[in-house]
């Protein structure tokens, strides 16, 4: 089964993406992820993260050596000629099941941005949940 949630976040804030369950046995993976300005004739400059655990900070720095980074995406549509629009995303195909957090961060005078992905629902083994909820509390510490 796939899920998709969708939501406008204004620049330095995090949204909660509630998913976890009683029993940890509902596990998902990122399948697809994007962002789009509001409004296509104004400046864009945002980086949107999914991350497993809550951001005390949101930052744009973007660091793969963070395993508890899920997904990235980095929109640029400045006005100057050399910045030419860009749109990246990377994914990640860690089968998580707690809940997830979706950051913003864009430049001084960048709007908000819509951000739209899928979950993959993957049915796991008590096995495979308890692993998977104990490298959630290890992300923690």
């Amino acid at each position: 089964m796939i899920k998709s949630y969708r939501g406008l976040i204004a620049s330095g804030a995090q949204h909660t993406i509630p998913l976890h369950t009683n029993d940890g046995k509902t596990g998902y993976k990122v399948i697809k992820f994007e962002i789009m300005p509001v409004d296509a004739n104004t400046t864009t400059e945002n980086v949107v993260k999914i991350y497993k655990i809550s951001q005390t900070t949101v930052t744009t720095d973007i660091d793969f050596n963070d395993n508890t980074l899920l997904a990235a995406s980095a929109i640029n549509d400045s006005t100057d000629p050399g910045q030419p629009p860009s749109a990246i995303v990377i994914f990640d195909n860690e089968v998580f099941n707690q809940d997830i957090y979706v950051t913003n961060k864009g430049h001084d005078a960048t709007p908000a941005v819509n951000y739209y992905f899928e979950l993959e629902q993957v049915n796991l083994t008590e096995d495979q949940a308890l692993v998977a909820i104990v490298k959630n509390l290890r992300n923690e510490q």
